[in-house]
């Protein structure tokens, strides 16, 4: 090899390196909803890859990152088609992503380089998930996500959950067919509610909207994401035959259509008012309901858009405009420890208070030991803390040591940061269960926050819903050892809790009211109150849907809960574990002795022998019933539930969606398709 050769290396190699890193980065930010880069980040290693993929174009790629955008879909790592439930359907225009600047200079020469004379509109750039919204005779027929930038998945089922959206448009100055194109986010008001939601279930928290309207629009159960409150700005038409020669003016016309169209889109005529709009939503965007992450410049006439034409993965008339994300340096004071109500040690930052976007921050959550360790911050340092995006304030960083403005040497030096081995509330050693990053303490009955944690999720709203017993009440309790465990609730006597401080007869009668009042709470409610681990509200539901006794749910296997729709692996061994705890079956037997309804509707036996001797197959989604409530009806009238598509199939089950690999199965096979009307029908 020679001497350039052995140059050229490690520049070829960080180029593979670069490939690999940001494919993975692709596909936690697009699919997991995990983002391990920021935006920045990002776009620089983005724009080191294409600087040595134009040094050496002997190794261009077409699957290179730097030829095709981010992908939403499953198919790069799972080998299917699509999102589990979704049907992929290819765009008919590709949808691309927008070339980014991340500063005010790069923005001004991008603007001066335009003919001169243009147009260009600036618009926010939302922060969430794109969608392409298909309408055919003033029908919406489809709701496709990016995916790969030519074909995405159809969520239509859940984009008809978001009011501002219409279904259908009664006019007659509508195109046969347009297309519109936006952003689904989730305002941050509900995502502030859905995190408190799943902070209170120990379920890993969203980062930002972005991430939590990701992952709703991906959910099976439309009326979970309806719950969920997503919301959409539009900001893009195409089609043929369409009115109007500039962007804004197709804007205008949507608008008049009924569509949610931003009233700040403005447009400008020179560089000087493009600089103005950004400057004014730099501040101002902080008052919106919404997330957003910078501003959007497109070309206005759409005959210059045209003529400008694209690159590989980007428009040639539009570029992004990011606002840079705001961050402070402070102290990290010291880093305590909080135990949760299933155990997990969670470190915590306790920082000197700096002013971030509005708000004072003294504390932020360091999630994990590996965390910390990546970022090889401990006691003394002083750490970057950023707000920017994320709505919960995030370190990401730390200065140089070095840098005698920087840290205490006296703490960095003496104080190296280890995990602690043993629970901090009650001395047991930690557990770390391989395949997680978090440590927990398995002493469930003798830890106070794991003990007090329960009790307070048994008595939440949406659980056994007892008034009187909040948080403080419950610690008063439990240091009074009034309350042990949950089954203690209904042992409390008016005498006992009249005589303790701050409460009185009057309080007392209103907790045993609420008290007597939880006995008639139903049997899915009564399940998700016991806490067992990754059991939600909605979880809770489908499994007493199937079980509809504790005891028939006792005796379930991890393979029989599997067959539960959203109910894995991991979830189905929680069940099987805490049913397994002698300590979980003494209570449970405990609350049944106090008259809580550990059994739902009683089980229904065969209605009919409509079905008998039939294999049905259920694919998609369905409006009338779920899949669990059709796969009872199935068993009802004598058939047999299978999985997967065969020979002996007799007939699927075919709502919308359906599964394309399933679809394609049974056209192979010659196996009938029913549609949910039709089989009402038939076993009716």
């Amino acid at each position: 090899m020679d001497l350039f050769s052995e140059i050229e290396e490690p520049e070829r190699e960080e180029l593979k390196s670069l490939r690999k890193e940001l494919e993975e980065a692709n596909y936690k930010y697009y699919v997991l909803n995990m983002p391990t880069l920021s935006d920045r980040e990002f776009d620089e290693k983005m724009h080191r890859l294409q600087d040595l993929e134009a040094q050496f174009p002997d190794m261009f790629d077409p699957k290179s990152p730097t030829q095709h955008v981010g992908s939403d879909l499953n198919v790069q790592r799972n080998n299917v088609q699509g999102t589990k439930g979704f049907e992929t359907v290819k765009h008919k225009y590709p949808m691309l992503s927008l070339a980014n600047s991340y500063s005010r200079e790069e923005i001004e020469d991008w603007v001066r380089k335009l003919p001169s004379g243009v147009e260009i509109v600036c618009e926010l750039k939302y922060d969430g998930l794109s969608i392409s919204l298909w309408y055919e005779h003033g029908v919406l027929v489809r709701a496709l996500t990016r995916g790969d930038g030519v074909q995405g998945d159809d969520v239509i089922n859940n984009i008809k959950t978001i009011p501002s959206i219409p279904w259908r448009i009664e006019r007659n100055d509508i195109p046969e067919f347009f297309e519109l194109r936006g952003e689904v986010l989730l305002p941050w008001e509900r995502f502030e509610a859905l995190n408190k939601e799943r902070e209170e279930q120990e379920e890993p928290l969203f980062a930002n909207p972005r991430n939590a309207a990701s992952g709703t629009l991906k959910l099976q159960d439309p009326k979970e994401v309806a719950r969920r409150g997503l919301e959409a700005y539009l900001y893009y038409m195409l089609g043929d035959q369409l009115p109007g020669t500039t962007h804004f003016e197709r804007l205008e016309t949507a608008k008049q259509w009924g569509f949610h169209i931003s009233d700040a889109i403005k447009v400008c005529k020179n560089v000087d008012e493009v600089m103005a709009y950004i400057a004014y939503w730099d501040t101002e965007r902080k008052n919106l309901p919404v997330a957003t992450d910078g501003i959007v410049l497109k070309v206005n006439n759409l005959a210059q858009q045209e003529e400008l034409g694209f690159t590989a993965k980007t428009p040639r008339w539009a570029i992004a405009y990011k606002f840079p994300a705001e961050k402070q340096l402070t102290l990290l004071k010291e880093i305590t420890y909080q135990v949760g109500r299933t155990g997990v040690v969670t470190p915590v930052a306790n920082l000197e208070p700096v002013q971030l976007s509005g708000t004072i921050v003294q504390r932020a959550t360091l999630h994990n030991e590996d965390f910390i360790k990546s970022l090889d911050i401990r006691p003394g340092d002083r750490v970057w803390v950023e707000k920017g995006g994320e709505i919960i304030p995030k370190i990401v960083g730390r200065a140089d040591r070095n840098d005698e403005m920087s840290a205490t040497p006296s703490l960095n030096d003496e104080m190296m940061y280890s995990f602690p081995t043993v629970c901090p509330e009650c001395g047991a050693k930690l557990v770390r269960v391989e395949g997680e990053a978090a440590w927990r303490c398995p002493n469930e009955a003798g830890c106070p926050p794991q003990i007090k944690g329960k009790i307070e999720h048994f008595v939440s709203r949406k659980a056994m819903n007892i008034d009187g017993l909040g948080e403080e009440t419950i610690d008063l309790l439990y240091q009074k050892e009034l309350l042990h465990n949950i089954a203690d609730i209904y042992d409390l006597k008016l005498e006992d809790i009249a005589a303790q401080e701050r409460l009185g007869e009057k309080s007392a009668q209103n907790m045993l009211a609420g008290i007597e009042a939880s006995k008639q709470v139903p049997w899915a409610r009564v399940l998700f109150a016991l806490g067992i681990r990754m059991v939600g509200e909605t979880t809770a539901k489908k499994i007493a849907r199937v079980y509809n006794t504790i005891d028939s749910l006792q005796e379930a296997n991890s393979e029989q809960l599997c067959a539960i729709e959203d109910v894995g692996p991991q979830i189905a061994e929680n069940i099987v574990a805490y049913f397994r705890d002698e300590r979980n079956l003494a209570i449970i037997e405990r609350l049944r002795k106090a008259g809580l309804q550990f059994e739902g509707e009683a089980a229904e036996g065969p209605q009919s022998d409509k079905l008998a001797g039939m294999s049905i197959v259920i694919s998609g989604t369905f409006s009338q019933h779920s899949r669990d409530e059709y796969k009872a009806l199935i068993e009802a009238h004598g058939g047999k539930n299978v999985g997967s598509v065969s020979k002996k199939t007799s007939f699927i089950l075919a709502g919308e969606n359906m599964g394309p690999e399933k679809r394609k199965k049974a056209e192979d096979l010659g196996i009938k398709l029913m549609t949910e009307d039709k089989f009402l029908e038939m076993i009716q």
